[in-house]
């Protein structure tokens, strides 16, 4: 039986090639794709990122029509597959990513003082529970395409996890470069599917270690510059979320919020509003509104300076996953175009929309309800006519899973209303769980954990494992995570190669 991903790639797709944002007449051929930005406009100062061009005049009119175009043998197709045609080539390594829901947030809009409709797309339902899943099918398809020996990413969390699932599932080795401070859960996480889990403590070694394996025959669908390019075909999946809005809304929105850490995500709903719009089936685009920790906020202090990025100090936030401290060239076109804007959020209004998602049966990580606690600052400064926020309706893009917080907010915003004061008055009795008893209580204990002591892989790179640092890794409590101690080349070297994938001979 062959493996998902070694069938050709999808040729419905209408991808012609590659081309710079930096100037729009540059371009590239579509493969192999260009992973470091646009060599002809990048600079020292700033990096230009390369975007997929399409034969818009070759889109079937049936594509974007209730039911759109049936695939083979009559089925229509779902998720990304849906919309092939405007995305770089599909391998057939699908999970189930997409067409996630839409929820009504009417409560949520009243608590912050939004008039108008508001509605989340929850992005926690895609397959490893965040909207990465989405960058993922498409850059771990051209690793498919390229026949790379696997898939090297650097990573706080969710890009990590998505793309060692879609690697998983190509049957391909994956890579995961991460930061010490990434929560235990998510290496863990990212670790479950198979993939070595790194965590190196310097951001510049990180990309390092990207451009090394990207030599070795790995295929790196991370960033591979100072300032923000990522992968080409990234961005395009995200399109999608543009199209399933614009479907189920059955119109424009006014307003899209949306978390923003290098603005991959913003960019992409952003692009696909535009091919709406150009191909006549959408009247319009929307605003776009990226929302950041105000403890960074790189892209506002870009906008601030009329400068195309800007940098800013690494001040703490809860927002791990969206905590950038230099701006993209992505995230200002995607602002400037759509006469938007970017917001700088607290870290109380943060914790503030995680609970009202939560208690409305949303629960998001920090960096998932950046969007609300954008929202909420907005209308708190007066600025909901500006954004259009009272034109409705407005989409929150609510990106992953509170499991990705870890063991979660030490200190929780205590409920309000009548609920919140009967929890107040019983709460130290909930301190301290009655434990389960009987056969499932007495086996609660050993699985709870998230199995600290994981089944040993099989096979040669499961042979090698044991030699990359068992016994750190058991006492850092992060699973099979590889941790770098030393901020050199040769301990992460060292580590890939015990690994299995670095010959060192």
């Amino acid at each position: 039986m062959s493996r998902p991903g070694s069938e050709s790639t999808d040729a419905r797709s209408l991808a012609t090639g590659l081309r710079s944002l930096g100037d729009p007449s540059i371009t590239y051929p579509l493969s192999p794709p260009l992973t470091a930005g646009c060599p002809e406009t990048s600079t020292d100062a700033v990096q230009y990122p390369l975007e997929v061009a399409y034969d818009y005049d070759a889109v079937d009119p049936g594509l974007f029509a209730v039911g759109g175009p049936a695939g083979d043998g009559g089925r229509l197709p779902s998720g990304l597959d849906r919309w092939a045609p405007l995305l770089p080539p599909l391998a057939p390594i699908g999970l189930g990513e997409g067409d996630t829901p839409l929820l009504s947030a009417v409560d949520v809009a009243d608590a912050i003082g939004l008039d108008t409709d508001l509605v989340c797309k929850d992005e926690s339902q895609n397959p490893t529970w965040s909207q990465k899943d989405r960058l993922a099918r498409c850059v771990v398809s051209a690793a498919v395409r390229e026949g790379a020996r696997g898939v090297v990413a650097s990573s706080t969390g969710n890009h990590g996890a998505a793309v060692a699932a879609f690697a998983a599932r190509a049957g391909i080795e994956a890579v995961v470069v991460t930061s010490p401070e990434t929560p235990a859960a998510v290496k863990r996480f990212v670790d479950a599917y198979g993939a070595t889990v790194l965590a190196v403590p310097d951001a510049a070694l990180r990309r390092e270690t990207v451009d090394r394996l990207a030599d070795e025959g790995f295929h790196p669908v991370s960033t591979r510059t100072p300032v923000h390019t990522g992968h080409p075909y990234g961005p395009e999946g995200y399109k999608t979320i543009a199209y399933e809005l614009h479907r189920d809304l059955g119109r424009v929105p006014a307003t899209v919020a949306v978390p923003t850490c290098y603005a991959e995500l913003l960019y992409g709903v952003w692009k696909g509003f535009r091919e709406l719009d150009r191909l006549g089936v959408a009247d319009g685009t929307p605003r776009m509104l990226a929302c950041e920790p105000a403890a960074r906020g790189p892209l506002r202090e870009a906008l601030a300076t009329d400068e195309p990025v800007a940098s800013v100090p690494d001040d703490p936030t809860e927002a791990y996953s969206i905590a950038a401290t230099t701006s993209s060239v992505r995230g200002r076109r995607a602002v400037s175009e759509s006469g938007g804007a970017a917001i700088g959020f607290s870290e109380a209004d943060l914790a503030s929309a995680e609970e009202r998602l939560a208690h409305r049966g949303t629960w998001q990580e920090s960096a998932g309800a950046g969007a609300v606690a954008g929202l909420a600052r907005a209308v708190a400064d007066g600025r909901a006519s500006e954004l259009g926020l009272d034109e409705g309706p407005v989409v929150a893009i609510c990106t992953s899973s509170g499991f990705k917080n870890g063991e979660g907010r030490a200190k929780r915003v205590p409920r309000t209303g009548e609920r919140g004061a009967k929890r107040a008055a019983d709460g130290e009795g909930r301190a301290k769980r009655v434990p389960r008893t009987g056969e499932r209580g007495a086996k609660r204990p050993a699985s709870g954990e998230g199995r600290a002591q994981r089944e040993p892989r099989t096979g040669e790179r499961g042979a090698k494992r044991p030699a990359s640092g068992e016994a750190d890794a058991s006492a850092s409590g992060d699973g099979s995570v590889v941790p770098v101690v030393d901020p050199d080349w040769e301990s992460v070297a060292a580590a890939l190669a015990a690994a299995g994938h670095l010959d060192r001979e």
